[in-house]
């Protein structure tokens, strides 16, 4: 195993152990992360059987849906989408893990399908990234931990403050196996991704931690926060800047906002994180606001999306940008154009008026 030692933006020294190039990159330049996944499912309307492939033909229940599943039943559907995403530019992809976790696919009972999914996933993933990376402009993977349906701090129960349907070990206790399994597949980060909750964040990002204290591998780690209306708050009520105060001790190499809203309503929650964080800003909003008309679900066109992202860079507030919810290859395309040139943010941002 062998180890590289990246300063990161603050001037501490961090050794990862994989990984450690994407930290140089995000000194030189801004780097493009993939669009929506799920968006991309979505155009090969895929049915039940389709879902279910030969392996679980028989089953005697629906599972159409189950997007995390189609790594194990139609893998050359998840490998196309991850390549189309490379050929778009992207330097970071996600592995089709979002809801991998035990908690998630107890929707579909199938929770002991969480570990083989998200190390087929992550494999999938590692093999497209490889086919793609040049001594110029290599390529990570991201190994997806998403929130879960479940929140450690919101009671279910609107009669009941105090209910809760899961807890702080369960949650460790899944995200533990999750990323176990994405590190054995061969992933080059995490993504600690769509927070809502930041209970359940602590959960993931503690699973983490003893995953390297147990494995000796140290990894990247990226968190994307979510905040769900105008108030400028997550889903559990804290504020971009109070979500921030909570997690930095995890040291994270990356720190923003992705989902939620469009690039226009998140600006100036990013532009408020620009000025805190001590570590590298992500932004990968969604093409906008949903729009069921839209082939996508969304009403931003690849044009609107980059040209709002070209304006953050260009006002110093991201160093990787992407999307998420109904962006596409081709929004990856004209962000990944939009950004070329432009410089990456650089830290400490709270001495510019970036508002």
């Amino acid at each position: 195993m062998s180890e590289t030692i990246s300063p990161d933006t603050a001037g501490t020294v961090r050794r990862f152990t994989r990984g450690a190039r994407m930290a140089t990159l995000l000194e030189q330049r801004i780097l493009i992360l993939d669009g929506a996944m799920g968006t991309m499912i979505q155009q090969y309307k895929l049915d039940e059987a389709a879902y279910r492939g030969e392996r679980f033909a028989d089953l005697d229940r629906d599972i159409k849906g189950n997007n995390e599943l189609l790594s194990l039943t139609q893998p050359q559907i998840i490998r196309e989408i991850h390549e189309q995403y490379l050929a778009a530019g992207a330097d970071i992809i996600e592995t089709n893990t979002f809801g991998a976790t035990r908690v998630a696919q107890a929707d579909y009972a199938m929770e002991d399908l969480a570990a083989e999914m998200n190390l087929v996933s992550a494999k999938l993933a590692r093999e497209a990234c490889d086919a793609y990376s040049t001594p110029d402009k290599p390529r990570f993977v991201a190994g997806a931990i998403g929130p879960t349906p479940k929140t450690a701090s919101i009671s279910p129960d609107v009669n009941d403050p105090g209910a809760r349907n899961t807890s702080f070990d369960e949650l460790r206790d899944a995200y533990y196996e999750q990323a176990k399994a994405l590190l054995d597949g061969g992933v080059d980060v995490f993504l600690v991704e769509t927070i809502f909750d930041t209970l359940n964040a602590k959960a993931a990002l503690f699973a983490l931690d003893e995953l390297f204290e147990d494995t000796g591998e140290v990894l990247p780690i990226m968190i994307s926060g979510t905040v769900t209306d105008a108030s400028g708050r997550i889903l559990s009520g804290q504020t971009v800047e109070a979500f921030w105060n909570s997690l930095r001790h995890a040291k994270p190499l990356t720190f923003g906002l992705n989902c939620a809203l469009g690039a226009a309503l998140m600006r100036p929650y990013i532009a408020e994180l620009a000025k805190l964080c001590d570590c590298y800003l992500s932004c990968y909003p969604n093409a906008g606001l949903p729009n069921p008309m839209s082939d996508t679900g969304f009403d931003e066109t690849p044009e609107m999306t980059s040209g709002l992202l070209g304006e953050f860079a260009k006002s110093g507030l991201v160093n990787v940008a992407g999307g998420c919810c109904g962006t596409t290859p081709a929004h990856i395309a004209e962000i990944a154009k939009k950004l070329a040139e432009v410089a990456p943010r650089q830290w400490p941002q709270q001495y510019r008026d970036v508002a």
